[in-house]
């Protein structure tokens, strides 16, 4: 057991400042605008500075900040980071009340906040808002997440980063934070709000108005950190092609991307039904999955029955047996260290299928942290199959500290494949969930909570087996006298109900009445296809600057990705364009950040400024213990720690920090853990700014439980039986063992069959009666192997299919008719 209180307590066990955080969610169709405020008191008898480093959706904009301080209220501004960060030490140094907020280097989901000289006695209240896009399910649920969970990222070893790049986390069981959350959601949109479902416990939800387009819903009371918040939202006819127009903001300079009109188009395409219904034979198909420590996590915390990494198994079971012959398919896993199957795909058939599930059963959470580069460059590096397209499946708990290089590297291949990401657990990064399959034109899931892992990745298997959009393009019709700039990047993926947005400022004037038009072209399978949308020029009422600043954000993520692309050259070009938008927008970036100083007439405050780490939530460490912040305990001879003093008019000591390393290997040590936490253990302190911590990498294993001992297996439930025991051609075969996995004795099974019928044709239809009558609540998951079952049967073209078909039903006490089946 863990009792380290690192970061919760000082070593007087006096408490952190932060006391409650309310939040109020506003969601229009599929755009949230989120309210955070976060109240401060400082109890302790000398000045303060709290450092809260904390999670926010990766592609969130973040559009405003504020302190309340008394009767005083700071608005920040957005800065340049640098002389942001200048500006808060000179006031920190003068004595004066400072407010930093700024966004990760290496991953755009983790932000800091910094409250600083907060006087004796003192409350301040904290202001945050953001504005956000929600993703399509696979049922057509709109997903808003509150990230209350920060997992530790892991940093690889070597890793570069500039200065100040390293954030580390101060984590502690969710049982264990001090302070509250409320949440609270309005939902309005132009079609009726049919439910709101939640991981978390809600109280019912309201109706404002009689056609049920408004609503109101609330987290219920005594809601513990130990899980995001995540609302699932569905609307009746949902998902229709819509265009908002935004007028500019009166204030701004016409030109610009403030003081323009902004179009938001959401695009929903439709496919024709017979490519659809068609499946691909062809790809290569190649799963990368996470075996880090903390994939030995539970799914669900509430029980301690299926770990992430058991799921990810029976996964891959699903995954194999659904693949068609003809394909070729590879298994990398990965932690500090990556280990692939073959040396390099190879074609699916009995043989490599079989090959491959033996070495997966064998896979445990036993590889240590969290190095997901170093596979992508060996996958990459393989030359592509001709006339296999590429299919990466990423699955990861997502904790890793180089998000951005990761995506990068997705995005330089990207032409090469298609890459769907599946975040698994609490806190997985958005950022890197999102980013890779949005960077790798594939599409991203995320199973947390009691979700089952399997529905997910089948349907993004569906997905991968359709054939490829291609030859995209986008073309405007508008009114002479207007011309338009499109803020997003182009449309690199298509998929079947999955919703494609596009953002463009729109310069010039136009009649009320005037009309625009898009259009949407792609080949499909070799046919060329379009999609068309109209939409009205006059500019929606009462949108406030929401489009405006998700554009923003979208035009930021791509200069910084340019930026990062071209890292190294000499152009200084694009870094001052991201700082130009994100000044003029108000909207957070990478370079900038948002800065409030109390320049007020009161009195400077006096004293040593004493700085205290507020906590992030982590899951229950019961359920699965993780290194605190990345980090366990500390021996006390392992480490040495300074304390951060500032006095008025003095610059402040930085924090220093220095790790024992084994000396064959150069890596730190291990950390033992601590019985007495508080004589023991001093935090060390997160520091965003002028100088950057060293990094305490550890690898994320459990400090449980010995790494190479495979967890006990619970029972197998009776569709992976089933499951496991199809062939690679879709059939099954006569056994006892099929027996068994249908609830039936072999000499019941032998009895039955007709003498003129093959052995395999009457099993595979047994299989097939068993999973229509007993697992459609799981169709989603058993569909594409079913179907690939249907092809081998009709290829045997055998007699006595609807006597089989009958005595099946009389057998397993079913109802199944033959037409069901597809036979």
């Amino acid at each position: 057991m863990m009792v380290n209180c690192c970061g919760l307590l000082t070593a007087n066990k006096e408490p952190v400042p932060l006391k409650s955080v309310g939040v109020e969610l506003e969601v229009r169709d599929h755009v949230a605008t989120v309210v955070s405020t976060l109240n401060y008191e400082n109890k302790e008898d000398k000045p303060l500075e709290a450092v809260f480093v904390f999670p926010l959706p990766g592609d969130a904009a973040v559009c405003h900040f504020s302190a309340t301080i008394g009767q005083t209220q700071i608005v920040a501004e957005v800065k340049e980071k640098q002389e942001a960060r200048e500006e808060y030490d000179d006031a920190l140094s003068s004595g004066q009340q400072a407010f930093l907020l700024e966004e990760s280097e290496q991953s755009p989901d983790i932000f800091s906040l910094s409250v600083g000289s907060l006087p004796p006695g003192e409350s301040a209240s904290i202001r945050l808002e953001y504005v956000t896009e929600l993703a399509v399910q696979a049922d057509d649920g709109l997903r808003f997440c509150l990230p209350a969970v920060l997992n530790p990222r892991y940093q690889p070893q070597g890793s570069g980063g500039s200065e100040g790049a390293s954030v580390q986390v101060t984590s502690v069981p969710a049982s264990l934070v001090p302070y509250s959350l409320s949440f609270s959601a309005r939902v309005s949109s132009p079609r009726p709000v049919s439910k709101v479902e939640s991981n978390c416990s809600l109280d019912p939800l309201q109706y404002l108005n009689p056609e049920q387009t408004q609503a109101t819903v609330k987290l219920a009371a005594g809601h513990k950190f130990d899980r995001d918040v995540e609302l699932l939202i569905y609307y009746k006819d949902a998902h229709q092609p819509t265009a908002v127009v935004e007028a500019g903001q009166a204030s701004a300079k016409p030109g610009t991307l403030m003081g323009d009109p902004v179009v938001m188009l959401s695009l929903y395409p439709e496919f024709p039904q017979a490519v659809m219904s068609s499946v691909a034979s062809c790809g290569e198909f190649v799963f990368l999955l996470d075996r880090s420590g903390s994939m030995d996590c539970p799914m669900d915390r509430s029980k301690r029955r299926e770990t992430r990494i058991g799921s990810a198994r029976d996964t891959l079971l699903l995954l194999l047996k659904s693949l068609p012959m003809g394909c070729y398919f590879n298994i990398y896993s990965f932690g500090s260290s990556f280990q692939h199957i073959f040396p390099k795909s190879v074609e699916y058939s009995q043989k490599t299928m079989e090959e491959a599930l033996k070495t997966v059963e064998e896979m445990g959470a036993d590889l240590g942290g969290t190095e997901i580069l170093n596979p992508l460059k060996h996958i990459y590096s393989q030359p592509c199959i001709p006339n296999q397209p590429r299919q990466l499946f990423v699955f990861t708990d997502g904790e890793v500290g180089n998000t951005k290089e990761v995506i990068s590297l997705v995005k330089k291949n990207s032409g090469s494949h298609r890459c769907f990401s599946f975040g698994i657990g609490e806190g997985a990064s958005s950022a890197l969930i999102n980013g890779l399959a949005k960077e790798g034109g594939g599409h991203a899931q995320f199973i947390t909570g009691t979700d089952r892992m399997q529905p997910k990745v089948m349907q993004s298997l569906r997905f991968a087996l359709q054939p490829a959009v291609v030859d995209i393009s986008v073309t405007w019709d508008l009114p002479k006298g207007v011309s338009v700039t499109v803020l997003s990047p182009p449309i690199t993926a298509l998929f079947q109900g999955q919703r494609s947005l596009i953002y463009a400022q729109l310069t010039g004037e136009s009649s009320k009445a005037a009309e625009g038009c898009v259009t949407v072209k792609y080949s499909l399978a070799g046919h060329p296809s379009q999609n068309q949308l109209h939409f009205s020029l006059k500019p929606a009422e009462d949108t406030g600057l929401t489009v405006h600043r998700l554009a923003a954000r979208t035009l930021i993520r791509s200069l910084e990705m340019e930026e990062r692309e071209r890292r190294g050259e000499q152009d200084k070009g694009v870094k001052k364009k991201v700082v130009e938008v994100s000044v003029q927008s108000g909207v957070s970036s990478v370079f900038t950040a948002f800065i409030a100083v109390n320049k007020g007439d009161g009195e400077a405050v006096q004293g040593p400024l004493v700085r205290r780490n507020v906590p992030t939530p982590r899951p229950m460490m019961m359920a699965c213990p993780m290194p605190m912040g990345g980090m366990a305990s500390v021996a006390p001879d392992s480490l040495n720690i300074s304390r951060i003093i500032c006095s008025p008019g003095g610059s402040r000591n930085k924090l220093l920090c220095k790790t024992k390393v084994g000396a064959k290997t150069g890596k730190p040590l291990k950390m033992s853990l601590q019985t007495d936490a508080a004589a023991h253990c001093q935090p060390p302190q997160p520091e965003m700014r002028k100088s950057s911590l060293c990094s305490l990498s550890l690898d994320d294993t459990p400090p449980f439980g010995d790494a190479g001992t495979a967890p006990k297996q619970p029972p197998r439930d009776p569709l992976l039986q089933l499951v496991s025991l199809q062939k690679a051609s879709g059939c099954w075969v006569l056994d006892p063992a099929l027996a068994a996995a249908l609830g039936k004795t072999s000499e019941e099974v032998e009895n039955l069959k007709l003498a003129s019928v093959n052995q395999e044709v009457w099993a595979t239809i047994l299989a097939l009666i068993w999973l229509h009558g007993f697992k459609m609540d799981a169709q989603d998951e058993w569909q594409l192997l079913a179907m690939k079952a249907v092809s081998w049967l009709r290829a045997q073209n055998a007699s006595c299919v609807t006597e089989c078909v009958e005595a099946g039903n009389a057998l397993l006490g079913c109802n199944v008719k033959k037409d069901v089946l597809g036979l």
